[in-house]
Parts: C-alpha cells; structure tokens; sequence
C-alpha cells in the first residue's frame, strides 16, 4: 500500500427536502384544510479516527463526498425522510483544515474519536404548519435549506511514542528493523527511506510505537533533499532519538546540522526531549568512543548512548531510556 499524509477533499451535506403543500380531499369531509408534511433534514458529513488505517491513499482516486439529500414532505402530514449521515473513516492523527490550511478545524488523535464537520440543511415547511385561526388554508410551503459545502485538506500526522531523527544513512531503518518487527528498505545509498515507517518494539513488557522519518541534509528546511515536511509525523512524538553515523568525520557538527534544521521547522520540536545515540559503534575503535563522549558531555551536557543496531549492542538501554520518557510524559498528562 502506498503511503501518502496529505489529500484535498470536496465535502457537500445533503439538502433539506421540500416542504410540502397539500390538502386534504376526502369523501363526506367538508372542511379538510392543509395537510401538508415537512421536508426532512438533508445528512451530515462526519469523520471518524480509526486505528487500523494508516495511509490516506484512499483519497487519491475519490476526492468528493457528498451526503444524502432529505426526502421532500408529502400529503396526510407526512414527514420526509431525513438523509442518512456520511461517515468518513481517517487515520488516527488526521488533521482536517480548511481549503487555504490556516484554520484547524478538527484534530482525530483517539481511536473511534467522531466529529460532525458539516451539517445537513434543515427540511423545509409543509403548509399544515403555517395553519392558524386566522389562516385556515396556508398555501406556503418552504423549500429545504442547503447543507453546508467546502474543500478541506487533509493532513495525517503519525501518532508514536519515539521519532527517529538524522541524516541520511545514519542507520535509522537498520535500527527500526532491529527492535521492531518493521521491515523497511535498507540500502547502503541516501535517501533509502522515501516515507515513514512505523514499528512496535516491546521494552519491559511495555509496547512503544517508533517512526523513522526519511533522513534530513543540511538545508532542508529551504526544500534541499527530501525537506522538511516529514517532520510533522514526530511532532505528537515523546522523546525523539537522534542517531548518528558514528563513522562520520565530524561528528558535532553533523549533530548541530539536525538541531538547526529541527529549530528552523519549528513546532516546538527542539524543545523536545532527545537522546543521542551514536550509531555503528563496532567500527569505531575504543579510545575514539571515549573521545566521543567527551565531545558530546562538553556539547550538549549529557554523553551519548553508544549503539550498534547491526550488531544489535546498546539498544535495551537506549529504549528503556526512552521509554521512562515516554511514560513520565503519559504520567503528567493524566494527572
């Protein structure tokens, strides 16, 4: 299945059905007068979040939704029916918009979380309701009222626990099919990961949903390589843990190169909690991992986690590290 996070949609509610002018015409009943039913309301448009979606590919070959119209009123007070409800079905993290992406207008983050975007129109007026002592034969019957329209986009926004972050070949996908179950492409050539992956990894009989990210370069925030519009899928994301190529020749400044980057996106993902993993450790000789440490302690105030995801070395501690963020984080919320 391909993935794709962004869609523009048209939505239309149903209308209002007509009311109805009527009167009634029966044998040995001399004075029938008006009995004209209303119409009924037009559908809404809702949306509803589910989990086991997690692509908004669907949207690509059906971009308009429109709900059913009410059933015009008709004669002996009958009521038309009202129009049924359109349910539209998102992924989990869907953000709907308005067509110029300003304005919010819903955020699903919870499994079977439901919104009424659009409503129906109102049905209109049969006569029988315009009848008083005053008016004892209306002829007014209203028409229905349209239900609201609109184009909106549709912007899906990954919800996991811990966002990978990094350069390029940094080894993020080696280490997501390492600790999870996840099976992205690992190629030794940038730009192996072209759209997010996601992985469940268990951590202490804790389950921790990872997304990995396709790789930032300098200049991603000006559009340079793949950009920056992948980092929306960690923004909802606890702890974010940035690996680095441990075989790089300069190892700070392909750190500060991210931050830079993370800080010109903004959305407060610098302000994240982070963890700094510095990855392919089993090429680096023992007295370079030392100097390693002390260049991190000097620069960031804390020393790196030392990994190998090949090999599979340093990576409990790494996501129980970041899982005791993920939990302190879920604790506050609840209380």
């Amino acid at each position: 299945m391909k993935f794709l996070d962004q869609a523009k949609i048209y939505l239309k509610a149903g209308n209002g059905g007509n009311g109805a002018c009527s009167f009634r015409h029966e044998k040995f009943l001399e004075f029938g007068g008006p009995d004209g039913g209303n119409g009924g309301n037009g559908g809404n448009i809702i949306f509803k979040a589910v989990r086991n979606l997690n692509t908004l590919i669907d949207f690509r070959y059906q971009q308009h939704f429109k709900a059913q119209n009410g059933r015009p009123g008709a004669g002996r007070n009958c009521t038309g029916a009202k129009g049924d409800d359109l349910i539209i079905t998102v992924p989990v993290g869907t953000e709907i918009t308005n067509n110029e992406g300003d304005v919010t207008l819903a955020d699903l983050t919870h499994d079977g979380q439901t919104i009424t975007l659009l409503k129906g129109g109102q049905g209109g007026r049969g006569n029988d309701s315009y009848k008083s002592a005053t008016n004892q034969a209306p002829r007014r019957a209203d028409p229905g009222e349209e239900g609201e329209e609109m184009w909106v986009w549709l912007k899906l926004k990954l919800i996991a626990d811990i966002g990978l972050i990094g350069l390029p070949n940094a080894g993020k996908s080696t280490f997501l099919t390492a600790v999870t179950k996840a099976r992205p492409k690992i190629a030794n050539y940038p730009f192996t990961t072209l759209h997010p992956n996601l992985g469940v990894a268990m951590v202490d009989g804790n389950e921790i949903l990872i997304a990995d990210i396709p790789g930032l370069i300098e200049g991603a925030s000006e559009g340079i390589g793949l950009g920056t519009k992948f980092l929306k899928h960690i923004e909802r994301c606890s702890v974010l843990i940035h690996l680095i190529d441990g075989t790089e020749e300069n190892l700070i400044e392909t750190y500060r190169t991210i931050r830079h980057e993370l800080e010109k996106y903004g959305a407060s993902l610098i302000k994240k909690p982070e963890l700094i993993a510095i990855n392919k450790c089993d090429s680096i000789p023992p007295e370079d991992i030392i100097q390693i440490k002390k260049n991190f302690k000097k620069e960031t105030g804390c020393e790196p986690f030392i990994i190998s995801a090949i090999a599979g070395l340093g990576l409990t501690e790494l996501l129980r590290a970041a899982k005791n963020h993920v939990l302190n984080l879920k604790e506050k919320e609840e209380n």
